[in-house]
């Protein structure tokens, strides 16, 4: 059953793409027709790609790994933030930082940075910082988290890339393809779909398009999340089952007796065995 469907994605505007004149050929195959100078995104071929673009999401998140969610856009920041956020995902809404996956090491100094100035914080090393240096460290702690507070969880590369608008987060998707990361994105008539991955042909400029592309995406990240989670739990049942089984398996060893408490049950038999012989040699002298 598909995530979405024809009418859904036309109440949402996602058919509508960009002028005639700044179009990309490359997009020809997804375009239905063209409209008072404006092209008209075929919604059919839409409905497929994000099913497939869902499916593999759902892969992704199903196996553990982390998708990077970006847009920069100021219509869509708070949509990628609230839907990110609702999956655990992390995501860039602010400038891209440059070199973010190409020098992901030293992306991760500066969050390392941000974590430590938080630490100093909270243990009162700064009690005795003056006004103005304060002020330069928290400064710099709010200038951090601006631009990479919502990657803080990232301490590794992620698995894939979702991007909103590839024409505009070009130097992302370089990144994403030098490194071989997978690319999702939303492609408009006047962006170049060659480098993504999985491409989903709608309008990139609509908050509702979006909304409706991402609603669907989410889903799909939150079922193999939940997936994942069963089968976590399974795991660990049948793991337990195979210990129980084993240990109902092994053989049970008889409680060895400590050697004094031996000794002691023995003393007596011993003592008692020759009283027995010499009472039975007196009786044979009586009956005879």
């Amino acid at each position: 059953m598909a995530r979405t469907n024809f009418d859904q994605l036309l109440q949402a505007g996602c058919h509508f793409g960009h002028l005639k004149r700044k179009w990309n050929p490359a997009m020809a195959p997804y375009i239905y027709t063209e409209r008072n100078g404006i092209h008209i995104i075929d919604l059919h071929k839409t409905v497929v790609k994000i099913d497939e673009a869902a499916d593999a999401l759902k892969q992704i998140a199903k196996s553990g790994k982390k998708i990077l969610f970006v847009a920069t856009k100021k219509q869509t920041k708070d949509i990628i933030a609230e839907k990110a956020q609702s999956v655990g995902m992390p995501y860039v809404i602010e400038r891209w930082p440059g070199g973010m996956l190409t020098n992901f090491p030293t992306i991760r100094k500066a969050v390392k940075k941000m974590a430590n100035i938080d630490k100093l914080m909270q243990d009162g090393t700064f009690a005795n910082l003056s006004k103005r240096e304060l002020l330069q460290v928290t400064r710099q702690r709010a200038k951090l988290e601006k631009n990479l507070g919502s990657i803080a969880d990232l301490t590794r590369l992620p698995s894939a890339l979702f991007v909103v608008d590839v024409l505009k987060e070009n130097i992302a998707v370089h990144e994403a393809n030098r490194l071989g990361i997978p690319v999702f994105g939303i492609v408009d008539t006047n962006s170049d779909p060659k480098n993504i991955d999985f491409i989903i042909p709608a309008n990139d400029d609509a908050k509702d398009s979006v909304e409706t592309i991402l609603t669907a995406c989410c889903a799909a990240i939150t079922e193999g999340l939940e997936e994942r989670k069963v089968e976590k739990a399974d795991e660990k049942a049948e793991d337990a089952q195979v210990e129980a089984d084993a240990e109902e398996a092994k053989p049970k060893r008889q409680a060895r007796r400590p050697r004094k408490a031996a000794a002691a049950d023995e003393a007596p038999a011993a003592a008692e065995a020759p009283a027995a012989e010499e009472a039975k040699a007196a009786e044979a002298p009586a009956a005879e």
